[in-house]
């Protein structure tokens, strides 16, 4: 009766009783015999269980010569792209250097090596600009003057007196120094000589201005001295001296200043500030 009871348990029919069975014994026997069986109670052992999670792969590290760009290439073939363009890197730093060397003003390094810099450049890359237009001026040039005074003892001339140095001076140490200071003597010597030639004769239409500038200049900076007089005459002049080369350099430059004097100009009443002032002053009272 048991084993009636066990059959109509199951399915209607004895065999259907062993099937149930014997899948049972096949998992055991696939595991193998020191398997453990699945417990009862563990929801891993039911019908309806969902399967246990595995892991993910770890991925392991791409070998040489899987890479992308040059760690894509095999070790030789990076030695050759490394030296390459460590080549390239070398050849366009030696190109800006010559080009550098080749458009700037003369110096040392192109006195010494002027040669190989235009075997480089020439006639591949040529070049027809420079690095400053005008080069940079090499010398110091200090404006002076000097004035005919007619006083109680009669006419006498002062000695040189030096407006650069003046002008200098005033800069030195000074927080904001004046624009004025800076340029006005310079830009104005500068206008005189671009248009004068070398025996001061006008060589265009801005000859008699740039000379009157200079002049009032002069006489702008003279009227606050004390002189004991009248100034009647006043003569300027340039000193010229080549700045001395750096302790290093082989070079070798004479120092001595040289001069350029202009002729005496006789003071007239436009070369003074009274007269613009003074009309100034009417025209305000007006």
């Amino acid at each position: 009766m048991d084993a009636d009871h066990d059959g109509s348990s199951g399915s209607g029919d004895s065999g259907s009783a062993h099937e149930g069975v014997r899948p049972q014994a096949v998992s055991r026997t696939s595991s193998g015999p020191d398997a453990p069986a699945p417990e009862p109670d563990s929801p891993a052992s039911g019908p309806d269980s969902p399967a246990p999670e595995t892991e993910a792969p770890v991925s392991a590290p791409n070998p040489p010569g899987t890479g992308v760009g040059i760690a894509g290439l095999s070790f030789g073939y990076q030695l050759v792209a490394a030296l390459s363009l460590s080549l390239i890197g070398l050849l366009a730093c030696a190109q800006v250097a010559m080009v550098f060397l080749h458009v700037a003003p003369s110096n040392t390094l192109t006195k010494q090596h002027g040669k190989t810099v235009d075997d480089w450049i020439y006639p591949e890359f040529e070049q027809n600009w420079k690095l400053f237009a005008p080069n940079p001026l090499q010398q110091n040039i200090a404006v002076h003057v000097r004035a005919e005074v007619s006083g109680a003892e009669g006419r006498r001339t002062t000695g040189w007196i030096s407006l650069t140095q003046e002008d200098g001076d005033a800069i030195r140490g000074s927080l904001f120094p004046s624009h004025v200071h800076q340029n006005e003597l310079r830009r104005g010597w500068d206008f005189y000589v671009n248009s004068h030639d070398d025996r001061n004769k006008s060589n265009g239409l801005r000859g008699d201005l740039s000379e009157r500038y200079i002049r009032r200049i002069a006489m702008l900076r003279l009227s606050e001295r004390d002189l004991g007089g009248t100034v009647e005459r006043i003569q300027m002049r340039s000193a010229s001296s080549t700045i001395s080369p750096p302790p290093w350099s082989t070079e070798k430059a004479n120092t001595e200043p040289s001069y350029r004097e202009l002729p005496w100009w006789p003071v007239t009443p436009d070369d003074l500030s009274a007269p613009r002032d003074a009309a100034r002053a009417e025209e305000g009272t007006e």
